[in-house]
């Protein structure tokens, strides 16, 4: 049976110590209610909430499955009240705007928690986090009227959201989508097609659906340009708000999963559905975005707290679990524990450098997105802004490609009993696969950054990026600063490489993108473990932390220095090889 517990100690450590967030949070008006006891408070709830209600459903909702019968998709049991308790609590609000009944915390203090959903449960939180950025999208984009009437019931989580991009001709080219939107005489638009690969596009855990449609309109330009996006619900809305008719959305299946089997991912039918223009007209692909790159920093948050599900419960059986003797036989047992075997230890010590390491830079890419919004000058919210941007697909990728390998190595740990359901591990490799390929895979990722985030700006954003962190470490004769200013250097190289092959070889980019995102993560990682260990000691010595906390930082940041951050260096040749390799052989 998996367990989960909060790693409530190491997010506060990230919190208040490593980020200083308090500071930067009552430093604008709109966070300035936040403080560190308030925030320690939300964690702790969410912790337990997360630990105790969510966790214990997860092995029985992959069982179960969702089904649909008549129509309706019923979820796995204990489902529906989990997601009561979530949506009583306040939790679907926590980020919305106050102006519509949010709380308007600050995105650092909500990855945090975000993690530890998706840790407990990945199928079950997907609906809650579909909805938060379906709220978002809204929130940006919506007229005053729309968000007037749908966004108080998606924070109140009596509604939830969906994302309506892709068909079953159209996979992740959506110039090629063809659901029609038609105007009708009262303004609103009757939308026809159907939409595959839908999470959370039928469920019974609210009273309505609002899906948010990518269409066309009857005279729309070709390509991308023509698409505009529209609000359609699930049950239309009378003037006051109530529920009225019914609208002509429904489910014609779901789908059978290799995982997140709780989540129902379902194909939906258009049938001259009711729905309302969002945004401008043939803008809809924009506006689209904004939910697009909220939901991809979320999956790349579902590889990471699964990766930590997956890593505490390998470690739990390493404990206890006896086999084989201490090499260096310094033990009379008949059989040791398995953290006696260097290998077991490079399998755990693998998966705690990369969760925790993910884990700060996920609250780093957070507090970029925070000043971005909050940010006391136009030329803080500028260079924010474009640092989050190019953050966000190494995030989603980076996350989830080691979030299946670290679920694989935990796994590993259990040996014959990782295969078996029972003990959960095998459902974590599966949960998490999934996440490198829907909310764009991570080969899509990789080349939104190599290609357009990069060589068609001409390394700017690397370069200024890479500024700001050799600037926040000068002067510093903090533990592993050749290793971490050898790693600058490759990223260096590796963006000028980068800039100059794209600029005579179309095939550039794409051949060597996902070596970049690599090098680039495992790069940034590198700074973080150097900036966490230095502030875990600092703060040990005032008393803020444990000398064993500390301890364990440095210890594990010894293992990603000289086992993991290595690797830069290989990635930086591979890099270098160039498009040749990859386009010179025949299929």
């Amino acid at each position: 049976m998996l367990f989960y517990n909060a790693p409530e100690e190491d997010l506060q450590f990230l919190l208040f110590e490593v980020f200083r967030a308090p500071e930067h949070w009552q430093g604008a008006e709109e966070t300035a209610h936040l403080d560190q006891a308030l925030a320690q408070a939300i964690m702790t709830e969410g912790g337990r909430l997360a630990s105790e209600v969510f966790c214990p459903l997860m092995q029985s909702g992959d069982a179960e499955g969702c089904r649909l019968e008549g129509g309706v998709v019923h979820t796995p049991s204990g489902f529906r009240a989990a997601y009561q308790a979530f949506a009583e609590g306040g939790w679907m609000s926590l980020a919305g705007d106050p102006n519509f009944g949010g709380q308007g915390m600050p995105k650092q203090l909500c990855v945090a928690l975000e993690e530890m959903f998706f840790a407990a449960n990945a199928g079950l939180y997907l609906y809650p986090a579909l909805s938060a950025g379906a709220c978002v999208l809204l929130a940006a984009h919506g007229s005053e009227a729309q968000k007037g009437l749908w966004l108080s019931p998606l924070y109140e989580g009596r509604f939830s959201g969906t994302m309506c991009l892709t068909e079953p001709h159209a996979g992740s080219d959506l110039s090629l989508l063809r659901t029609r939107a038609v105007p009708q005489p009262d303004g609103a638009y009757a939308l026809s097609g159907s939409k595959i690969f839908i999470t959370g596009g039928e469920h019974d855990l609210t009273e309505n659906i609002v899906h948010f449609v990518l269409a066309r309109t009857p005279d729309a330009a070709p390509g991308n340009r023509g698409l505009s996006l529209f609000l359609v619900p699930k049950i239309l809305l009378e003037a006051d708000g109530t529920l009225g008719a019914r609208n002509g959305v429904a489910v014609g299946s779901i789908e059978h999963k290799m995982g997140i089997k709780g989540s129902a991912t379902c194909v939906m039918n258009f049938d001259d559905a009711k729905g309302w223009l969002v945004g401008e007209e043939g803008r809809g692909l924009q506006a689209m975005f904004t939910m697009m790159n909220y939901e991809r920093l979320s999956i790349g948050l579902q590889g990471l707290g699964t990766a930590e599900l997956a890593y505490q419960n390998a470690l739990a059986y390493a404990r206890d679990r006896r086999q084989g003797r201490d090499p260096a036989g310094m033990s009379d047992a008949d059989a040791d524990s398995l953290l006696v075997h260097p290998d077991v230890r490079r399998m755990l010590l693998t998966q705690k450098a990369f969760n925790e390491g993910g884990r700060a830079f996920a609250s780093y890419v957070a507090m970029m997105l925070d000043q971005a919004r909050y940010g006391a000058t136009p030329e803080v919210r500028d260079r924010a802004g474009r640092f989050a941007a190019f953050l966000t697909p190494i995030a989603k990728a980076f996350f989830t490609d080691r979030g299946l390998e670290c679920c694989v190595l935990a796994q590993q740990v259990l040996g014959g009993h990782g295969y078996l359901a029972e003990w959960g591990l095998e459902q974590c490799v599966r949960d998490t696969r999934i996440a490198q390929i829907y909310e764009g895979t991570n080969g899509i990722q990789a080349m939104d950054l190599a290609d357009r985030k990069t060589a068609r700006e001409q390394g700017r954003t690397a370069r200024e990026l890479l500024a700001t962190l050799r600037a926040e470490t000068a002067g510093e004769e903090g533990p592993w600063a050749k290793e971490v200013e050898a790693a600058f250097a490759a990223l260096e190289a590796a963006t000028a490489a980068l800039v100059q092959g794209a600029e005579g070889d179309a095939y550039f980019a794409g051949a060597v993108a996902t070596d970049y995102l690599e090098l680039v993560g495992l790069v940034l990682y590198g700074w973080l473990w150097q900036r966490m260990v230095q502030t875990a000691e600092r703060a040990a010595a005032e008393g803020r932390v444990t000398p064993v906390f500390a301890a364990k930082k440095r210890a594990t940041a010894s293992f990603f220095m000289a086992k993991l951050l290595p690797k830069v260096q290989l990635l930086k040749t591979t890099l270098e090889a160039g498009s040749e390799p990859v386009m010179a052989a025949s299929f």
